[in-house]
């Protein structure tokens, strides 16, 4: 018997209306036809991470929400890049701009919205844009390669966060903002200005309290200029100043708008059989940004479209928790000082952290947390529940003193206390989740229900409430990730089978450990093809079939096909007659674009695949690693031999770091520094290792990171000599390689093991020169990959020559 389905249509791919049918599939698998339209040329990704992408941590393809497998899977038709123009109300059909026209008995508008650009004189000029989609990272990408200074207009997150990927991507940047505070909609004037200085210590500048009045420039921007009469110069400009309800479609169809597309409790619009979700839709006067709201929104949608019986939407305490380049804030309620209110503040300078919860009639209406963000979802129940302080010390509401541990704290919250606030997953769902499908561990939760399966901030709360649900079967230190899904087995389960049973190879890897995927997947090759060389790097034979194609080619492929050449040059050290011959390679194989990096190399780019090996060979030069999960560099200042201020030999201990680990395959890109003095010129406190003369020695300082996550390193282990500091970096280096998960930089893994177990680890004699041994095996089977390409004729013929087709 055939049942004849409703036609349900989705205007917009983003996350929220995407979420509301992954609800909506849940609850009611088989009542719609479901077809969703989507303006990129891309499935659902999740926007929050963005910056990601543009910082270089993630690609496209790791922000996917919903790939293309999950429509097909779910018999729903994606029409992407394509536009829906028309709606006709009346016959219910919509029509895009490609001509496609589809019939519906639903349909649901989640048009998002679009970034504001202000209207200056100037703003329509070449440089100009704004930062919402994959392709705006994308420009912005590519302009790094051009252009050296960058301007952002908006001092909120999305603004922060272009800013912190311009740094990334080795630009200047100034952040501009009409206010004297950044984040003022979801910090108070205090956590504000810590951000800014955490933020400025980063790299970034500020002009605050500064009214733009003109891009200056001719056909491209050149500069910015101020109502106060200065001039910021950049090559790019980018406006993150605000976003407004794209409602351009809702309104050529007679859909009512006030700015946004005005909908009931119910998400309905006043035309029949026509609902608005997302930053598109207006609910009681408020159009929503943040994905809580939005995901809360869907779900009262769903349960409606589905059949289900369910509450209205009621609207939502916004709150935002999230990590603004590496620091950890959040915000909820009214935070904001007012009349009839009281405050209750800890303020920790020496460890930067300031909390603040802002109390009126014996309730909590609002709270502000900078760098412990852990009591925001207590905070956030307390809040919602309009919780009665009056017979609670008042200190303890800004620390969780539950006797109980961790489990005891979320027994507290109630079902519908969102633990997940990027995927809006509720306690209640991931409680049923583990009681219905019998989950184990925070990666088969992650899997289930999609809870820390963003930003990864929740993972906490998620095993707390493992533990709380499953109570003594859980084991907590037995949680553990599968390494892909194509094996339930953890990193440490994993290599303990290679090591146990003797494997030998990444097929025999799969096959004797019960691969569910026999092929394996581009996360779980790489991984094994390293877990074995780790383990036996004097008789496994590289797998290059296994590694990601920027390592097997021994180069950074780059957008448009061609690749980019980084020679090494040891401490960023060099001479006239290398920089010569540099150039003339440059020169004689056409080098488009040449320039330096920021661990200070020089980068040739645009250099054809046919091209490498004769490059190389013309280079004479090892090479720099730039694309491996390897050593890349060891930047340098000048130290004592021309410093006034410096007091060791940064060159000279930089390039025999470098000279020593140069071509050591690691769990994931490794960068050093060495700096000649405390003044860090050579940013040694944000790297993997970094090195730092003090007084009578030399401090080591582990697990830092300049990237999104930024992190400054921890004090390792204070030495007195240059052969202290190759020994102990050796013992760090080689314990990260032996106990790092394939793709984990330092900052990762120091975080999840400890400063002061590593610690323990190098300091103990006996641990760190049996780890030293091992080192020592590894780096004695090391070649230049180079050089075999180019005294290897199948080498040359199986990855660079171009074959012609007859």
């Amino acid at each position: 018997m055939t049942v004849n389905k409703e036609k349900l249509v989705l205007v917009g791919n983003g996350m929220a209306g995407v979420n509301a049918v992954e609800h909506l599939l849940k609850l009611a698998p088989d009542k719609y036809d479901i077809t969703i339209f989507g303006t990129e040329p891309h499935p659902n990704y999740n926007r929050i991470l963005l910056s990601y992408v543009l910082s270089g941590d993630s690609k496209v393809e790791d922000i996917v929400i919903h790939p293309y497998e999950w429509y097909k899977s779910n018999n729903i038709t994606l029409y992407t890049s394509q536009t829906v123009t028309n709606i006709d109300t009346e016959a219910q059909t919509v029509t895009s701009d490609m001509g496609v026209t589809v019939p519906y008995d639903k349909l649901i508008l989640a048009t998002g919205s679009n970034p504001f650009i202000i209207p200056m004189p100037g703003a329509d000029k070449e440089g100009v844009m704004a930062y919402r989609t994959i392709r705006d990272c994308e420009i912005m990408m590519e302009s790094a390669k051009k252009y050296k200074k960058a301007i952002v207009i908006g001092g909120g997150l999305l603004g922060l966060e272009a800013a912190r990927g311009f740094l990334n991507l080795g630009m200047k940047v100034d952040v501009v903002h009409i206010v004297d505070t950044i984040m003022e909609r979801q910090l108070d004037r205090t956590a504000s200005k810590m951000l800014q200085a955490a933020l400025e210590e980063q790299g970034i500048n500020f002009l605050l309290a500064k009214q733009s009045e003109e891009i200056i420039g001719d056909k491209r921007v050149k500069g910015l200029k101020f109502k106060d009469g200065t001039v910021a110069e950049a090559d790019l400009i980018v406006m993150a100043v605000g976003i407004r309800p794209n409602v351009q479609l809702a309104k050529s169809s007679g859909i009512e708008c006030n700015p946004g597309i005005l909908v009931n409790d119910y998400l309905q619009t006043n035309v029949p059989n026509v609902y608005a979700v997302g930053e598109c839709a207006m609910h009681r006067g408020v159009a929503y940004g943040l994905v809580a709201p939005l995901y809360e929104q869907g779900a009262v949608l769903a349960k409606h479209l589905a059949g289900v019986e369910t509450g209205p939407y009621e609207g939502s305490i916004v709150y935002t928790k999230l990590k603004v380049s590496g620091v950890d804030v959040f915000s909820g309620g009214k935070f904001m000082d007012a009349e009839g209110t009281k405050a209750i503040r800890i303020h920790d300078e020496f460890t930067g952290v300031y909390k603040k919860v802002v109390i009126q009639d014996n309730k909590i209406i609002g709270a502000v947390l900078f760098g412990d963000t852990a009591d925001g979802t207590r905070l956030m129940q307390m809040i919602r529940e309009e919780t009665d302080i009056s017979g609670m010390a008042k200190t303890s509401i800004l620390t969780d003193n539950s006797s109980g541990g961790a489990a005891s704290g979320v027994a507290d919250m109630k079902d519908d206390a969102i633990i997940c606030g990027c995927n809006g997953v509720t306690k209640g769902t991931i409680c049923s989740a583990i009681k219905e499908q019998g989950l184990t561990t925070v990666d088969e939760v992650k899997n289930c229900t999609t809870a820390s399966r963003s930003c990864g901030g929740c993972k906490p709360l998620v095993s707390d409430l493992l533990a709380f649900t499953l109570g003594a079967s859980y084991d907590k230190n037995a949680a553990k990730e599968s390494i892909c899904g194509c094996t339930t087995l953890s990193r440490d389960e994993v290599v303990d089978g290679i090591r146990e049973k003797g494997l030998t190879h990444v097929r025999e890897v799969m096959h004797v450990l019960g691969w569910t995927n026999e092929e394996g997947c581009s996360k779980c090759r790489p991984a094994l093809n390293y877990y074995l060389g780790m383990i036996a790097p004097e008789t496994y034979k590289d797998d290059s079939t296994s590694r990601f194609v920027n390592e097997r080619m021994h180069a950074n492929i780059q957008k448009d096909g061609t690749y980019s050449v980084v020679p090494r040059i040891y401490g960023g050290v060099t001479n006239p007659s290398e920089l010569k011959r540099i150039a003339e390679v440059a020169e004689k194989f056409n080098v488009p674009t040449v320039k330096f990096t920021g661990g200070q190399r020089l980068d040739l780019l645009g250099v054809k695949k046919e091209d490498l090996t004769a490059m190389w060979e013309a280079l004479d030069m090892p090479s720099g690693y730039a694309y491996g999960k390897a050593l890349r560099t060891v930047k340098t200042c000048v130290g004592d031999t021309f410093c006034r201020f410096g007091t060791g030999d940064a060159m000279g201990v930089g390039i025999e770091l470098e000279k020593r680990f140069e071509r050591l395959n690691t769990p994931a890109k490794v960068k050093l520094a060495v700096s000649g003095c405390p003044r860090n010129c050579a940013e040694s406190g944000i790297k993997d290792l970094g090195v730092v003369s003090v007084d009578g020695g030399w401090e080591l300082y582990a697990g830092g990171n300049g990237g999104v996550k930024v992190r400054v390193g921890d004090l390792l282990v204070t030495v007195k000599t240059e052969a202290d500091i190759i020994e102990y970096s050796e013992a760090y280096l080689q314990y990260y390689r032996e106990t790092g998960k394939y793709g984990e930089r330092t900052s990762e893994w120091v975080h999840r093991l400890g400063i002061e177990h590593i610690r323990e680890v190098v300091k103990d004699d006996e641990k760190r020169q049996a780890l030293c041994a091992r080192m020592e095996t590894a780096l004695s089977v090391l070649t230049d990959p180079w050089k075999q390409a180019i005294e290897s004729n199948k080498i040359r013929r199986d990855l660079y020559e171009v074959v012609e087709l007859k």
